[in-house]
């Protein structure tokens, strides 16, 4: 008994390695289309997340951006000494955005973010060699996020605000391991709804001149604790129980700018800083007495990304954009789960947006997401009570995004 839910525990890791290790930057259509540059751009509603000092600088009272974008993406694993191997469905998935900013005098201007910063699926096949460690898992965020934008002189002002965040995750996995394709295994699936927590962002932007801008956004830790979570067992007579975890959402820096180099050309780069030295485990408590509670190191490291991007004004009606970022990987070696067959990646952007008017504009974007090969092993459990899982990864995703910018 004490065996199968220790078990149990590990697996439920997966709730917040998930959300970390499987991260697509997807908070803006123009700014993706540029390498996902934003935190040094003007140019819409988008800086209500990208950087909320800068909204005080748009010409425009009102702006308004909103997108939504369909993730496709597939990962195979296959272990060349037993010659199993495996792949995920192609899962789909659509987070959205949606900005809206108000400049209320010269000097202050306020603004509201929605925006979902997590949320995709991985599905592998039924049974497949590491279905004791998952079988799928589902991750949905939202996060309510309204700022304000204040201008301390010309050229510098600041920004920020409360962040409201809730989510839903689901997991399913097989309780004892066994060669690809056994079935009726012992099953669990855990389900947790209406997780949320407070957070919040604080932001700089200067402006030495309408040609260049400099920012900078910090947004903050959130601790999503998901507390009495839905545990179902099937093909297994286990006693009824619940269970509560913290979910760690790091903190991150971001620092960058732009360069109106021509009337037309306008160029991009940005670094970003995410602290996942701050997830160094996941404690999991089962509210049953029988149960037993579980420490599962993870033992993340921080991680980089660098970005660059051009936005150039082809016509009155066009204006193109394209970009590159390098994303690195926080997950360590020895400690590679299979929930998130995911290292480091680089993405190649580009997207356009079409003026149907002086009011209104169409934003598209395309993403094409790599990640580097890797022959990775999951052997975190202290106790030796599961014996490692290794294999080879490939992963990749494909991404597009439709939105619209209206601004009066």
């Amino acid at each position: 008994m004490k065996k199968l839910l220790f078990s149990l525990a590990l697996g439920l890791t997966t709730l917040s390695t998930f959300a970390g290790g499987y991260r697509v930057s997807l908070q803006g259509q123009r700014a993706l289309a540029m390498g996902h540059t934003g935190v040094g751009v003007v140019d819409s509603a988008e800086l209500a997340f990208f950087n909320p000092a800068g909204l005080v600088y748009l010409e425009n009272k009102l702006n308004i951006s909103g997108g939504v974008t369909l993730i496709s993406s597939t990962a195979k694993y296959q272990n060349s000494l037993t010659g199993e191997s495996a792949e995920t469905d192609n899962a789909l998935s659509t987070p959205f955005n949606l900005y809206a900013s108000y400049g209320v005098n010269d000097w202050l201007s306020v603004a509201l973010a929605v925006y979902t910063p997590y949320g995709s699926t991985i599905d592998w096949e039924k049974d497949w060699a590491g279905s004791d460690l998952v079988n799928s898992i589902s991750l949905q965020s939202v996060y309510i996020n309204p700022v304000i934008s204040v201008k301390l002189d010309e050229s510098f002002s600041i920004g920020g605000g409360p962040i409201y965040a809730i989510g839903n995750v689901n997991f399913d996995r097989n309780l004892v391991r066994a060669p690809g394709g056994v079935t009726n295994r012992p099953n669990v699936e855990v389900n947790a709804e209406g997780v949320d927590n407070w957070g919040w962002v604080v932001s700089t932007m200067f402006r030495p001149s309408d040609k260049v801008a400099i920012g900078a956004t910090y947004r903050s830790k959130i601790e999503l604790n998901a507390k009495n979570g839905e545990v179902t067992y099937t093909n297994i007579d286990l006693p009824e129980t619940q269970f509560n975890a913290t979910l760690p959402l790091p903190a991150e820096l971001t620092f960058g700018g732009s360069v109106q180099v021509s009337p037309k050309l306008l160029l991009a780069a940005e670094f970003n800083r995410t602290y996942w030295s701050t997830y160094k485990s996941l404690d999991i408590d089962f509210t049953n007495p029988e149960s037993t509670d579980s420490r599962n190191a993870r033992n993340y490291k921080n991680s980089n990304i660098y970005r660059i991007g051009a936005q150039y004004d082809l016509n009155d009606k066009f204006t193109l954009r394209g970009g590159y970022y390098y994303d690195e990987s926080p997950v360590q070696s020895g400690f590679y789960s299979p929930e998130t067959p995911r290292n480091d990646s680089q993405g190649f952007t580009t997207g356009f947006s079409y003026n149907i008017n002086s009011h209104l504009a169409i934003d598209a974007s395309f993403l094409y997401l790599y990640f580097s090969e890797t022959d990775e092993s999951y052997d975190s459990d202290p106790n030796d009570t599961v014996e490692r899982f290794s294999g080879t990864y490939k992963s990749n995703a494909i991404i597009g995004g439709l939105g619209i910018t209206y601004k009066l």
